[in-house]
């Protein structure tokens, strides 16, 4: 067990595709966290999805150890983040159990609009940031020009801009010295009462809910009984552990690692993401950590089974992939067209791909997924509200007073050459401009307020056209607006296909 003055907890936050997991691979080689013979590419990658698209959708973390050039050995508790914007909870999740930020930037692509994104989270947890520049081997990396962005954006010394080439495995050492150097150690008192945070979970079929915790004060180990403190249900440890980045069991966690426990938790709802592990019994002597925000599905549609008989199958996957992936939620439906099926919601796009495919993979699955749409408010003339996710739920226009839609906040990243087709693309989506900022001489911010329903369909693939694939785009939820009546028969007539 180290001390947790040599303790640090750190993640990787980046855009899609600028590197992270070999990063990551790289310092697991550094540290020999895993031997030679059993390394693989996106080693905590764990999904075969997520190799295969070569993109991280899960969170994981790993400890490692690492003996710096000052001769003190430390423990690393690295967190690989996602990249894409569907996923942007997953890295705020990750954020609440770190006191640093590597912000790993494409020396080849620079900033881009989930890096951006990034970026701001880690700072709003009041997190160290150093950046990283990474695929400094490529020919079309531009190292110097890049640093002297990311000094003016960041107020940074240049000297303080590490680079790096991920994949070759040059500066690898340098990151790992720069960790127990810039980010500080994690607070806590190791002979306080106990108090954890839950950060994420998944479920096992053998040994239940394995819930992740990030240590605050105290310790937890094996045959202490534990209370959740949201729910007021009581357990008793069965094992705890770190990740190496298999599970491994330890004797007990203190404060400020993160690791992992089972205590026969059969339900994954009982432990809530954010909730506070306490000492049972000692509820009255701990004030709770504050929890996450609460998460919202932003896409709908409908899945139905090909062959309806099917549809019992269909139910029960459902149940299982929704005990490790709480993040989209599904009610029955039944349509004229297509029979019984789900109204599903996701997090995006992206994240309801990634859902039908493993439906059809891992429980070999035929489906038929309707066209995405959002949620619309529908203000009723006796008063009520309605909120519905499906054109066959809209009531009669005579009972409709007004409707409201979700828009969102868009950024989008661009050269200067592209400024022009981007702006009449978004003009034809409805968007409104808010703002636009030059990052630098070859970077542009442009800030749109869009309806979301507009967004999921199609805009990404048509802003990768008109952008030649250098536009980059990230989002969130902002508020809903008052929509003109003429909308209701344009949704109306949006049957699913």
């Amino acid at each position: 067990m180290s001390k947790i003055e040599h303790i640090r907890n750190f993640a990787i936050i980046a855009h899609i595709d600028h590197g992270k997991s070999t990063l990551a691979d790289r310092l697991l080689e550094v540290t020999g966290t895993v031997p030679k013979e059993r390394m693989r590419d996106q080693m905590l990658d764990r999904m075969d999805l997520e190799r295969e698209r070569g993109i991280t959708i899960k969170a994981q973390a790993v400890k490692m150890k690492y003996t710096g050039k000052d001769g003190n050995t430390y423990q690393y508790n690295l967190v690989d983040t996602p990249g894409h914007v569907d996923f942007t909870y997953e890295v705020s999740r990750a954020l609440a159990s770190c006191e640093g930020a590597i912000l790993l930037i494409d020396a080849s692509q620079g900033f881009q609009a989930q890096t951006l994104a990034n970026l701001y989270l880690a700072m709003d947890a009041d997190l160290t940031v150093f950046p990283v520049l990474n695929k400094i081997d490529l020919t079309a990396a531009s190292p110097d020009e890049l640093a002297e962005e990311v000094v003016e954006f960041l107020g940074c010394e240049p000297d303080e801009v590490l680079r790096v080439s991920a994949k070759e495995g040059t500066g690898a050492e340098e990151v790992l010295e720069a960790v127990y150097k810039k980010f500080p150690p994690p607070e806590g008192e190791p002979s306080g009462l106990l108090k954890a945070h839950i950060f994420d979970s998944h479920f096992d079929g053998y040994r239940g809910v394995i819930v992740y915790v990030r240590m605050i004060d105290g310790e937890i180990k094996r045959g202490m009984r534990i209370e959740l403190y949201s729910t007021f249900a009581k357990y008793d440890i069965n094992e705890v552990g770190v990740f190496t980045p298999e599970m491994t069991p330890i004797d007990k966690l203190s404060a400020g690692e993160v690791g992992y426990f089972i205590a026969t938790i059969r339900n994954i709802a009982d432990a809530q993401i954010g909730d506070t592990v306490i000492e049972a019994g000692k509820r009255e002597k701990v004030t709770p950590l504050a929890g996450f925000k609460e998460l919202k599905q932003m896409v709908f549609c409908g899945l139905f089974p090909v062959d309806s008989e099917d549809y019992e199958k269909l139910k029960l996957a459902l149940d299982k992939l929704s005990l490790n992936d709480s993040s989209f939620c599904f009610q029955a439906e039944t349509s004229k067209a297509l029979g019984f099926g789900y109204r599903c919601g996701f997090l995006g796009v992206l994240h309801l791909e990634i859902i039908v495919e493993r439906l059809e993979r891992e429980y070999d699955l035929e489906l038929l997924i309707t066209v995405p749409n959002v949620i619309y408010k529908i203000h009723k003339t006796d008063g009520s509200v309605l909120e519905i996710d499906s054109p066959g739920e809209m009531p009669e226009p005579t009972v409709i007073e007004h409707m409201e839609e979700p828009y969102v906040n868009a950024t989008i990243v661009t050269p200067p050459d592209y400024i022009g087709p981007i702006m009449e693309l978004s003009h034809k989506k409805r968007a409104t401009q808010k703002s636009m900022e030059y990052l630098s001489k070859s970077r542009v911010l442009l800030t749109y307020e869009m309806p979301l329903a507009e967004l999921i369909v199609e805009f990404f693939q048509r802003l990768k056209t008109v952008s030649r694939g250098y536009g980059s785009l990230d989002y969130e939820l902002s508020t809903f607006k008052r929509t003109k009546l003429v909308k209701v028969d344009i949704l109306v007539n949006k049957e699913p296909v």
